[in-house]
């Protein structure tokens, strides 16, 4: 599966720690078209690497993807 142009709801909805970077934030690194500036570069956080998009997490929109990755944040936040 592709990522959907113009989403980039796994580089907002989850915390990324390595860029202290808090949940539902957008991350520092996304552009104006909401595309990551360091995809397939050696400084890209493993932990964004490792999120690979699927039918579940992606839905049918943008919106369902947000819902679905901060769900996900919350079930798994240790506060």
């Amino acid at each position: 599966m592709e990522c959907r142009p113009g989403c980039g709801a796994c580089c907002i909805a989850p915390s990324i720690s390595s860029l202290n970077k808090p949940a539902g934030v957008a991350c520092p690194q996304l552009d104006a078209e909401l595309r990551c500036q360091l995809f397939g570069r050696p400084e890209r956080p493993e932990c964004c690497g490792g999120l690979q998009p699927s039918p579940e997490m992606c839905g049918e929109s943008r919106e369902h993807a947000l819902r679905w990755l901060a769900d996900l944040e919350a079930a798994t936040s240790p506060q």
